[in-house]
């Protein structure tokens, strides 16, 4: 687990728009394909999607896999 220390993930946080999951949230990974979870608040979305983060890591370390850096870039375009 020690290369996991230090890395750093965006996190795409959305409110879900299922009205049967008013007031829920989306969270998800672009660096990291299929990490994502959900919570009942934002605040929960965001613990659940840490906890994801680290498995994650945790399941591609036990395979020999490489971490991922994150590589995203994030821009706004006017339309």
């Amino acid at each position: 687990m020690a290369a996991m220390r230090g890395k750093v993930y965006t996190i795409i946080l959305q409110p879900e728009t299922d009205p049967d999951f008013a007031g829920y949230y989306n969270a998800s990974v672009p660096a990291l394909p299929g990490c994502f979870s959900y919570g009942t608040t934002r605040e929960k979305a965001l613990g659940n999607v840490k906890v994801a983060i680290e498995l994650y890591l945790e399941d591609l370390e036990a395979a020999g896999e490489r971490i991922p850096d994150e590589r995203i870039e994030s821009l706004e375009v006017a339309v």
